[in-house]
């Protein structure tokens, strides 16, 4: 018998968890996806520069404890947008982790309405504020554990 569907945050949020398994980063792995029209416009991991060379591989670069290699996740799902002529204005993110200061600054140009999120993440003040300000919507997500239990990744893991 089939199970009832997942509702469609946990299911954005799933796949903005997925797409953090990509990071390249060694402090912490974030995924983001954007979405208008509950259609799935883009999706970033953490890592660096196309070509350059990955934290996971040669360490960080920190400077002034911020790694300097790194591009956010967000920033990377906006960068595909701007890449591949997909409009962001009005659509939503799913992204693992609330956004620092500078991706929430870069997702309010870009025209983003909603900011879904898993975990806080050394949540910014003045971000928060200028969410409020600019009447962004922001909502933590909840994974919900008895839904996740009914989702059908035993049928894709069975080896033969």
């Amino acid at each position: 018998m089939k199970q009832k569907r997942i509702p469609w945050d946990q299911y954005f949020m799933l796949q903005a968890i997925l797409i953090s398994s990509r990071s390249t980063c060694e402090r912490l792995s974030v995924g983001a996806v954007l979405v208008r029209n509950k259609r799935i416009i883009a999706g970033g991991y953490n890592g660096s520069v196309s070509g350059d060379d990955h934290c996971l591989d040669v360490g960080c670069y920190l400077v002034n404890g911020h790694c300097e290699r790194t591009i956010h996740a967000e920033m990377n799902a906006i960068l595909q947008c701007s890449k591949f002529g997909e409009a962001t204005d009005n659509a939503e993110i799913y992204v693992t982790d609330f956004p620092c200061l500078q991706c929430t600054k870069m997702l309010l140009q870009a025209g983003i309405k909603k900011i879904k999120y898993l975990r806080e993440y050394h949540n910014n003040e003045y971000a928060e504020r200028l969410l409020n300000k600019e009447a962004v919507e922001v909502e933590k997500i909840n994974l919900d554990p008895q839904q996740l239990q009914n989702l059908p990744f035993a049928d894709y893991l069975s080896v033969d």
